[in-house]
């Protein structure tokens, strides 16, 4: 990544991090993203939620209506760093 394009990441995660409700974090996404966008964060985290609850594919693709790939591009994800997933997903499910 250029020395630009991360400048401008730093200072999007930044901002990220400064939201202190779901009322601000819906108003920072409806910002930044299209609602198709926010659609498919939203159906990622929630694809590692039903993950992390041990829920085979076939619930998750019928539940999410995710694609089988998505599910496993989830997995993978969640496997590189499992520590933080399950922070994470602990942390929204307070």
């Amino acid at each position: 990544m250029d020395k630009k394009r991360e400048i401008s990441a730093e200072y999007f995660y930044k901002s990220a991090a400064a939201i202190e409700s779901p009322e601000e974090a819906i108003n920072f996404f409806r910002f930044l993203c299209t609602e198709k966008e926010v659609q498919l964060m939203a159906q990622r985290l929630y694809v590692a939620k039903l993950l992390s609850e041990n829920r085979v594919y076939t619930d998750i693709v019928a539940k999410t209506g995710a694609s089988s790939a998505t599910v496993s591009r989830v997995k993978r994800a969640m496997a590189s760093d499992k520590e933080y997933f399950e922070h994470l997903l602990s942390k929204v499910d307070e």
